[in-house]
């Protein structure tokens, strides 16, 4: 196999003596498992390096790979502007890798100075490729690097893409290590960067515990809610390595652990054995997902239905369902909300505060296809995407004047947040919102209103259909 090697590290610039001086010695068992993590790369007998790396461009659901000849960085934002990277680019590796990931159905992007340009992208080595770097040079290893971003798509796709790295690889007789960097957890204590996140300690734990193993199937499946609330930044990529380890062995070590600062540092040290299948669960995602998709639909509510047959046929080929006959309850009019999720995620929301329409079948007509293709926060849905969408719809209940924010309850009302002409709208009962005042916090961004700007308060209740 030519994929020699993977590993996992963290990338804290304070853990470089000349960025965190005297507070450098608090991560030293970090700084040495990064140089034996790095000895064992030279000791692979790797002809490339392939960093994955969450603070890259980070796309939606698309994975992006520099293109640029040649890979250039420093640690000028950290104070050590001395400390330089300048390493040629493996284009063919990078090349082949699109082609391959582009055969299972990814969406992968060549990133070069058209596209930093057009989207205001920053295509030098960011500090989650170059703190490794680091200490992998002070070791020897000075090898061409493929400069990979994460990206905010399902799990399954993402654990395709490192499939698709080893793929590459092979079809180039190419050798390769694989490197995932990511911090854990940046919530373990009090004077945390992101923060106390009380979930923090058990992520780390749970997925310490899971790559020692290496339980894989397991990992993927850890719950999402956690990952959330750990406020980590190295999970998607370490699903992304671990892919390219499909159906093999896999020795798998913790070098170090330790969160001194309150970030989770992890170096993980992984040597692909032999050939497993046993241990290939590309077949066993993509059918449980189906099932799973499967399931839900069977189970939809009738505007749910509407919506997801309304963004089908309009992606499909501009036409919009065909309803026989309208429901009693829903021939009245009211605002309503189309939200879309991909794999947990949101994939796009629309709505409308007040009627527009004669009717709420309309209404949520109107609004599928406005979230599935006008979300200014997403790409518009493309038609490979149709499979793996969740679908709810939000009939609003008429809003009423609020004086305190006491008034609220983020789990049974919405809040809609006015100044002039101004005004923000956020829905009951979302994940991740536990208090009033984030609620209206979440509220007054969207609308463009200062945190200090006085406001006109409304709450609402919804009927939810999923």
């Amino acid at each position: 196999m030519s994929l020699v090697y993977c590993g996992i590290c963290p990338h804290p610039p304070i853990a470089v003596p000349e960025v965190g001086r005297a507070e450098a010695g608090r991560v030293a068992a970090t700084q040495q498992a990064l140089l034996e993590l790095g000895e064992r790369i030279k000791r692979s007998g790797a002809e490339t390096l392939v960093i994955i790396s969450p603070h890259a461009p980070l796309f939606q659901d698309v994975i992006g790979i520099n293109q640029l000849p040649v890979l250039k960085g420093d640690l000028g934002n950290f104070r050590a502007g001395q400390i330089k990277f300048e390493l040629k680019n493996d284009q063919l590796l990078v090349s082949r890798i699109k082609e391959k990931a582009s055969d299972s159905g990814l969406m992968v992007v060549e990133l070069d100075e058209d596209m930093e340009n057009h989207y205001g992208i920053n295509l030098h080595l960011d500090h989650g490729v170059t703190v490794p770097l680091y200490f992998f040079r002070k070791v020897g290893v000075n090898l061409p690097l493929v400069h990979v971003s994460m990206a905010v798509a399902p799990l399954e796709k993402l654990y395709l893409f490192g499939f698709a790295v080893r793929m590459a690889a092979e079809s180039l007789e190419r050798k390769v290590a694989l490197v995932a960097s990511g911090d854990l957890s940046h919530g373990l204590t009090m004077d945390a960067p992101g923060g106390y996140l009380p979930r923090g300690r058990e992520f780390d734990a749970q997925i310490s515990r899971l790559l020692a193993g290496p339980d894989v199937e397991g990992l993927l499946k850890m719950d999402q809610s956690l990952v959330h609330e750990a406020g980590e930044c190295g999970y998607r990529s370490i699903v992304m390595m671990l892919g390219s380890l499909d159906g093999y062995d896999a020795k798998a070590e913790i070098l170090s652990y330790e969160g001194p600062f309150g970030v989770g540092y992890l170096v993980a040290s992984f040597e692909p054995g032999g050939e497993n299948t046993e241990r290939s669960l590309l077949a066993k995602l993509q059918s449980e997902r189906r099932e799973k998709i499967a399931r839900h639909r069977a189970g939809e509510s009738f505007l749910v239905n509407v919506a997801r047959k309304t963004l089908e046929n309009y992606i499909g080929d501009g036409s919009q369902p065909d309803i026989a006959e309208i429901p009693e309850e829903f021939r009245g009019r009211a605002g309503t909300f189309v939200s879309i999720k991909k794999q947990g995620n949101l994939r796009g929301c629309i709505g409308t505060i007040r009627p527009a329409k004669p009717n709420i079948i309309e209404e949520v007509i109107a609004n599928a296809i406005s979230a599935g293709t006008c979300d200014p926060r997403f790409h518009p849905v493309r038609k490979e995407e149709l499979n793996d969408l969740e679908y709810s719809v939000d009939v609003l209940q008429p809003p009423e004047p609020i004086v305190e924010i006491s008034e609220l309850d983020p789990k049974k009302y919405g809040v809609i947040v006015r100044a002039g002409r101004r005004s923000g709208l956020l829905l009951p009962n979302l994940e991740g919102i536990d208090t009033a005042e984030e609620q209206v916090s979440i509220a007054r961004q969207k609308a463009g209103i200062g945190p200090d700007e006085p406001v006109n308060l409304e709450r609402f209740e919804v009927v939810r259909y999923k």
